[in-house]
């Protein structure tokens, strides 16, 4: 099966690498943007399976964002150029599907927390 994504962060190289890496690995990578308030609206209009959500963006907090996020029916994998440990709980009580970081961002990695 092939999940439709929506990457939403901050940094355009960041975006264009995560998309190709993700189409390569059979994801099919539907929309992007660089703002929580965007990001919102294209998952609303899009309906992606997922949503890969970095946790630090000019306007909001990935961690605010994750039940929006959930609301357009995608699952959510937050990211960051921080490790996991660096959030504590706050990963968890957010709601998210996971967390990856950004050096460990891969298909198999978004899959094992989809399972």
């Amino acid at each position: 099966m092939c999940l439709r994504v929506v990457i939403v962060d901050d940094h355009a190289r960041f975006r264009a690498q995560a998309a190709e890496l993700l189409n390569l690995e059979r994801f099919s990578v539907v929309g992007d943007a660089d703002t929580g308030a965007s990001g919102i609206e294209l998952s609303r209009r899009l309906a992606p399976d997922l949503v890969l959500l970095d946790v630090g963006l000019p306007d909001a907090n990935g961690f605010d964002l994750v039940p929006a996020m959930h609301a357009t029916g995608a699952a959510v994998v937050l990211t960051s150029s921080r490790a996991s440990r660096d959030y504590g709980r706050r990963v968890v009580d957010s709601g998210a599907e996971g967390f990856i970081s950004k050096s460990e961002l891969s298909g198999e990695a978004i899959r094992s927390l989809l399972r």
